[in-house]
């Protein structure tokens, strides 16, 4: 049995693969059809124009879908594992709750593009890299609270340096959008897709794309510690039949015992 092969370990592997390609397919598409520069550009230009909006949509539609059952999995997980613990119970919950919302932004940029709704693109980027952030740091506390009972020393450090370095990324992206945008090297910047190494601004923007390429590996690294986790966690559904057809159920279904007809257990 190979390694991704083991308990549900391929799911964080399917969630980094497929979003990690979101990202390079649309780039090549928009980088061959001349679209953007090739030198780094933001993550959102290479999803702006026809044909490779379209991939970038849907692509990073299933995404947030992969993200939704990966985080929803941790949170069973680390539920299980500490079943006793209300500390951890109730961080965990709220860990869930942060890795939702970050998963329900990734779906408004994935939907609405930077240079047609600026402002609504800007809020999905917050709640998927500012919330995830937040995601972030609850999973690695979980973590420290975790060790060395169910994690490692050395699961805790990795998901802290995979958050230093995302947060690093994201002040170092803030600060750069901040003075690209300031108004000091033009307006209507938003919209520009093709720079020149001599424009004033070119700089900062260099720094802003390469801190969100930036930004977004970190998020997606963060996903590969969960591997050894999942490979020790499996799911399966039961099923209860309570007639022979979907249409005449028993009396008693209603008033005596009910059972889920598909139950879920880790």
């Amino acid at each position: 049995m190979w390694w991704f092969q083991q308990g549900l370990s391929v799911l964080p592997v399917a969630l980094v693969v497929w979003s990690a390609a979101s990202f390079v397919f649309s780039y090549i598409t928009a980088i061959v059809l001349h679209h953007v520069d090739p030198l780094v550009p933001y993550i959102s230009d290479t999803g702006t124009i026809p044909p490779e909006r379209c991939l970038f949509g849907i692509m990073l539609n299933i995404s947030a879908c992969l993200g939704m059952a990966t985080m929803y999995v941790r949170y069973k997980q680390v539920y299980a594992l500490n079943p006793e613990k209300s500390k951890i119970i109730k961080l965990n919950k709220v860990g869930l709750t942060l890795g939702l919302m970050s998963c329900f932004g990734l779906c408004i940029i994935a939907n609405f593009q930077k240079c047609i709704l600026y402002y609504i693109h800007v809020v999905g980027a917050c709640l998927t890299f500012g919330v995830g952030a937040i995601y972030m740091l609850v999973q690695t506390v979980l973590s420290y609270l975790m060790q060395p009972e169910v994690h490692s020393k050395d699961v805790f450090w990795i998901r802290l340096t995979m958050l230093l370095w995302c947060c690093s990324s994201i002040v170092s992206m803030f600060v750069s959008s901040v003075v690209l945008y300031s108004g000091l090297y033009g307006v209507n910047l938003v919209q520009k897709l093709h720079w020149d190494p001599q424009e004033r601004g070119y700089t900062a923007h260099i720094i802003s794309t390469i801190s969100e390429w930036s930004l977004a590996f970190s998020f997606l690294s963060f996903f590969l510690t969960y591997i050894r986790d999942f490979q020790k966690i499996s799911l399966r559904a039961v099923v209860s039949l309570h007639g022979q057809t979907l249409y005449n159920a028993p009396q008693s279904f209603g008033t005596d015992e009910q059972t889920l007809l598909i139950a879920g257990s880790i």
